[in-house]
């Protein structure tokens, strides 16, 4: 279970599925306390894939989880290059396979291929904690404020090219005009730059998954310090995209779960 940086409930669900748990703790990005949840932990550096993959041999396991995630503006940093230096498998990865594009879906892509060649597989994020996928519906006991509605008609249009773009899934929106729309810098930073971009506040934001959302990595969430982060920033309203059934064909690709247990204004499904 390579972890990154999350926020830390409780004991993982694969130990309530019987599962003993490994987990790998990335460097500058997990949390300590991840440690404490775990049968087995071991701090590996984010580019040292090889490191890793060494770890996982000696655990044995059959199939891995990708938790939390890595800042990615952190590798276009002054001396990335000291900060993270690769092993020869992450080098061969970044700077041969995807060579060509560095987009998120991409590496992960890879990343899965590199593990599943050590004949561990990748499995969904949700796999074992199913109950926390957002359902279709208002979910607050306050309904969705009418002047919100026309913003979230017109943000969900614009949300779901961007996500198709594969730029970003979240987009802020103010009176019919776009605020911010994420792209690399992730869904914190966007919404505090929307609040300060829009003093007055009263903005909606709307988060959707890409078309084909592979839930085995980079799982769109709304948690605990987005709420918080929304509050502060002075939004009104937030929609996001409920999960629907997987494909029988491809169990891995659906759009997005939320903590659903961090209520949001309102939820729309795609149509």
């Amino acid at each position: 279970m390579p972890a990154a940086g999350a926020a830390v409930p409780g004991r993982p669900g694969h130990a309530g599925a019987g599962r003993r748990v490994v987990i790998l703790g990335l460097k500058g990005a997990a949390s300590p306390r991840l440690a404490g949840l775990a049968d087995e932990f071991r701090w590996v550096g984010i580019a040292r894939i090889g490191s890793w993959l060494a770890a996982l041999a000696r655990a044995r396991p059959a199939e891995a989880v990708m938790l939390g995630g890595v800042k990615k503006g952190e590798i276009y940093s002054p001396f990335r290059v000291l900060r993270y230096i690769p092993d020869i498998r992450t080098a061969w990865l970044w700077y041969v396979r995807v060579r060509k594009d560095k987009r998120d879906n991409a590496v992960l892509l890879a990343v899965a291929d590199e593990l599943k060649k050590e004949g561990i597989e990748l499995v969904s994020s949700v796999k074992y904690c199913p109950e926390h996928l957002a359902g279709e519906g208002l979910m607050t006991r306050t309904p969705v404020p009418r002047s919100c509605q026309e913003d979230i008609d017109f943000g969900w249009r614009i949300a779901r090219s961007s996500a198709d773009l594969d730029i970003g899934q979240s987009v802020a929106v103010k009176e019919r005009d776009i605020i911010a729309v994420e792209a690399v810098e992730g869904t914190d930073a966007m919404i505090r730059r929307a609040g300060e971009l829009c003093r007055v506040g009263g903005w909606t934001l709307v988060k959707v998954a890409r078309p084909n959302q592979d839930m085995r990595f980079d799982v769109p969430t709304i948690g605990p310090s987005t709420i918080r982060n929304l509050r502060d920033a002075g939004c009104r309203c937030l929609v996001v995209e409920a999960a629907r059934p997987s494909s029988s064909t491809n169990p891995t690709r659906s759009p997005w779960p939320t903590n659903s247990a961090w209520r949001s204004w309102a939820v729309r499904r795609d149509r």
